[in-house]
């Protein structure tokens, strides 16, 4: 258990991709609990669990982080990630790459605001800006997503996304209110339930990778794909 702690700038001297510049990192750890610290100013992640099967992620205030506020990724099985405060971050939750067998978890009741773009460590330009994005296996429900210049909440990205469902959020003032991956052959996913306001380029958007391919799901007659529900959002 990771408990109780305060920890303040955390630097990446040594550089890289993110082994470096992590407030808290669990790797290749298994049922490790990370709960109730206090995290400002991490050159990359307040929280990082690294192929971490069973990580529980909750009540952590995260300010001001260099990259993504909280990660889950690579071959993980299983993260509960709740009750978190993330405010300022590239990216303030992922869950992801299920193309290295993450999958399998549950993203609620967090609290994401001000995201911000910055320059691509891996390919050229700037990127970032999301707020939540998971991948497989996994439920987001439950969470207020804020100012986030890109999209709120992604589902999904490119062929990697399965079972996914993204219900009862509030997501303001973001670029895209919530994304959905519409690649051949992804699996099932749902938009149900959600409150969508101020988002300027749309609230619900089918992407193949970063192209957006779809008018506005939630409009009437919008476009209507195979194993994809979007319904009952209230859009302002």
């Amino acid at each position: 258990m990771v408990s109780r702690n305060r920890i303040e700038d955390i630097g990446a001297l040594d550089g890289g991709l993110g082994w470096n510049g992590n407030a808290v990192n669990v790797s290749k750890a298994a049922g490790v609990m990370v709960a109730n610290n206090s995290i400002r100013r991490a050159a990359f992640s307040a929280v990082r669990a690294h192929e971490a099967d069973d990580a529980v992620i909750t009540d952590n205030l995260c300010l001001d982080s260099g990259e993504t506020g909280i990660y889950a990724e690579y071959g993980f099985s299983g993260a509960v990630i709740s009750a978190n405060l993330v405010d300022g971050a590239a990216n303030g939750v992922s869950v992801v790459n299920f193309n290295e067998g993450g999958r399998l978890a549950t993203v609620s009741a967090n609290l994401v605001r001000n995201l911000f773009r910055r320059k691509n460590l891996d390919e050229p330009g700037e990127g970032y800006g999301g707020g939540i994005g998971v991948e497989a296996d996994t439920a987001v429900t439950g969470n207020v997503v804020e100012n986030a210049p890109e999209i709120g909440i992604l589902a999904g990205f490119g062929p990697y996304l399965r079972d996914v469902t993204v219900s009862g959020n509030v997501v303001r003032a973001c670029g895209v209110g919530i994304g959905v991956s519409v690649v051949e052959g992804v699996g099932a996913a749902s938009v149900v339930g959600n409150t969508i306001s101020g988002c300027r380029l749309g609230a619900v958007l089918g992407y193949r990778w970063r192209e957006v391919v779809t008018q506005d799901l939630t409009l009437a007659g919008g476009d209507r794909r195979s194993g994809l529900l979007v319904s009952q959002n209230a859009v302002r």
